[in-house]
């Protein structure tokens, strides 16, 4: 069986072997002839050293992935992914979870919608246990599918929210209408505002706080110090943390 395998990471920080490993692994238990360099593991070292570009073909299974930022879906692994399915090149296409393909109910059903239907290729999501055949969907399992992208959008937006309550609450204290803006913001006639790249920080916050990235590296990633992310931490209510 040819295998297509999808990973995608919001920063370029941010380690693919857990989605590379259980996805070829997934792979594998689906039939497909593994022709790897070493293990799963291994292939997603390759990854992390830079040693390997998106696609990579490992026997009957194609690993494609992304290390990007944002929620849209205009990314070059995914898009490669896609267009390859549209040209008939795989039998069956695995994700780790539903919000490595879209956190947007209309973007995941779309791609379910070209992946299964219109070139009548599987899809398997591995976090979430759901599997989409061609030919044998029905109305609940759709349904079903449905409220996955639900609860994916419902968390993306929920983060929003609390970042806008956190700095509608912040933005009364006196402390934010002297020195300096936050990392991610700016000032207007002396009120905080979101600026250019404000999600950016939020994401690699996110990583930092959740121990996923270091504080080196996430200075690094935004082009500060580790004294501004400390102190940014420190602020989580304004980042939605």
């Amino acid at each position: 069986m040819d295998v297509a395998c999808y990973a995608r990471v919001s920063t370029v920080d941010q380690n693919l072997a857990r989605q590379v490993t259980s996805t070829l692994n997934f792979a594998a238990d689906l039939g497909s002839n593994l022709k790897t360099p070493g293990t799963p593991e291994e292939v997603a070292e390759q990854i992390e050293a830079g040693a390997a570009t998106s696609p990579i073909h490992l026997g009957d299974a194609t690993l494609y992935f992304d290390k990007s930022t944002g929620t849209n879906t205009n990314r070059d692994g995914y898009r490669d992914l896609l267009d390859d399915v549209g040209d008939g090149h795989h039998d069956a296409v695995v994700v780790h979870s539903v919000s490595r393909m879209s956190r947007s109910i209309r973007d995941l059903d779309q791609t379910a919608e070209r992946i299964v239907e219109e070139n009548e290729t599987a899809l398997h999501i591995i976090s979430e246990n759901f599997d989409l055949v061609p030919g044998e969907r029905d109305p609940y399992q759709d349904a079903m599918f449905r409220l996955l992208g639900v609860f994916a959008q419902l968390e993306a937006d929920i983060a929003k929210q609390r970042t806008k309550e956190g700095i509608q609450t912040r933005m009364a204290n006196e402390e934010y209408h002297h020195g300096p803006a936050p990392l991610g913001f700016e000032k207007d006639d002396g009120y905080l505002i979101e600026a250019d790249g404000f999600d950016r920080v939020c994401a690699v916050l996110e990583l930092v706080d959740d121990g996923a990235l270091s504080k080196r590296k996430a200075a690094r990633e935004l082009g500060t110090s580790r004294r501004t992310i400390n102190r940014s931490l420190e602020r989580a209510e304004l980042y939605g943390l």
